[in-house]
């Protein structure tokens, strides 16, 4: 079963660094990098969790008691739906603009509207945790309103992957110079 949201650094596996963009058809949403190891373990122990309360559903549901087992089934539903939506969160990108997907919420940001792209030193949060850390953001500076950061060197996908977060920061920065002026 083929994974697509795994399959984004293979472009920059296999091209050289002066390929900036290096998808055939740039229509398509793409996230210029892959989840990092902390939102995989994330996401693979919210399933192990869910498959634990399907298990409670399915002895529940054969002892008979089914308002039980419909309970264990929707909470098993609810962590499946939250492990697949945490491994889709962090920056996409096409020839329409730049997407920040959230846990809860997706923000759009068509590129006519970004006058800049760029990586900024700022307080960033530490795995999305209260506590903040000095660190690196790649932000999208909007036309009408504050920037928009999309992506930081402390969250889940690039805590101790300092040159993953440069390559995709480069890789975003790359996108937005080449459709924002069209």
């Amino acid at each position: 079963m083929p994974l697509p949201f795994l399959t984004a650094d293979r472009a920059f596996d296999a091209t050289t660094d002066d390929v900036a963009l290096p998808f055939d058809d740039h229509d398509h949403w793409r996230r210029p990098y892959r989840p990092g190891p902390w939102r995989v373990a994330a996401s693979a122990l919210l399933l192990l969790l869910a498959s634990f309360v399907l298990l409670a559903a399915m002895v529940t549901a054969f002892a008979g008691e089914m308002s039980g087992a419909a309970f264990c089934l929707s909470v098993a539903a609810v962590a499946i739906a939250a492990a697949l939506r945490l491994l889709r969160v962090g920056a996409w990108v096409s020839r329409h603009g730049v997407r920040r997907v959230a846990l809860l919420r997706t923000t759009t940001l068509p590129w006519n509207q970004a006058t800049a792209v760029r990586t900024v030193q700022q307080p960033v949060r530490w795995l999305g945790l209260p506590r903040t850390v000095q660190g690196q953001a790649l932000v999208v500076v909007r036309r009408q309103s504050e920037p928009l950061p999309l992506l930081t060197d402390h969250n889940a996908d690039f805590l101790s992957r300092t040159e993953a977060f440069d390559r995709a920061a480069d890789t975003v920065e790359a996108w937005g110079d080449e459709y924002r002026g069209a």
